[in-house]
């Protein structure tokens, strides 16, 4: 119970990584704030997690509209009290060579994945400076740290996710909040399994350990700096990438 009575708010956690961060995290104490674009699909995975014995509520919120966070921060107040952890994973790919990138691609990706992690801290920074404690934590990418042919939009967008998390971590450090990174490689989830063998097999010759992680490997990370654990961690990035890349 390494996170008992805690209060999470996690973008994007409908499905995929952000479900399996939701769920870690009710499984060790904490109400769990499910949060998607569509309401529908955050009510049927808030359920799922209560089936199990945990504690979960559903708010629909689209991160790209600050007035929508802020909406969605209010109530969630407004009923619960208080925000302990905020995890910034709402995000989207529109892949493609750069000199062929539309501009709306490159505008749908930087809105969701950067201008949505910014909606999100800065509404519930607010939360958090008047608490005097807080725990965010932005879910960037390897692509972030490293770059990738036909991903311009998406590296872009996930290294400033990075690059805000070290400097709202020096904003916000005297008032007990931390702020840090997680940057997952390629990770097995429903887009990746629809890969073909064979560019499976290219992915993994660039992974030193040989296998795709696990959702379950991102979210171990994202439980471990929610913890008391790491309150001495702040403006950190963790990859978990297999080994993709070293410092």
């Amino acid at each position: 119970m390494r996170l008992e009575n805690e209060i999470a708010f996690v973008t994007g956690s409908a499905r995929g990584i952000g479900r399996e961060i939701a769920e870690t995290f009710a499984r060790e104490g904490a109400l769990v704030i499910i949060s998607d674009i569509k309401l529908e699909d955050c009510q049927a995975t808030a359920a799922e997690i209560a089936a199990k014995g945990y504690r979960a509520d559903a708010f629909a919120c689209n991160v790209t509209l600050s007035q929508d966070v802020d909406k969605t921060i209010d109530a969630i107040i407004e009923k619960h009290g208080r925000i302990d952890i905020l995890v910034n994973n709402a995000g989207i790919t529109r892949d493609g060579l750069f000199l062929r990138m539309k501009e709306d691609d490159w505008d749908a990706v930087i809105n969701v994945n950067l201008k949505g992690t910014f909606n999100a801290c800065k509404s519930v920074s607010r939360v958090m400076l008047k608490a005097r404690k807080g725990k965010i934590i932005n879910i960037g990418s390897v692509i972030g740290v490293m770059g990738n042919a036909g991903q311009a939009n998406y590296a872009a967008s996930k290294a400033g996710v990075i690059a805000l998390a070290k400097s709202l971590a020096r904003e916000f450090a005297s008032r007990n909040i931390t702020v840090n990174a997680v940057a997952p490689g390629y990770i097995k989830t429903a887009m990746t399994d629809k890969l073909s063998d064979e560019v499976k097999n290219k992915i993994l010759e660039a992974v030193p350990l040989g296998r795709m992680g696990l959702p379950q490997d991102v979210a171990n990370v994202c439980l471990f700096l929610a913890s008391k654990e790491a309150d001495y961690i702040t403006g950190q990035t963790v990859l978990v990438d297999g080994g993709m890349v070293t410092y």
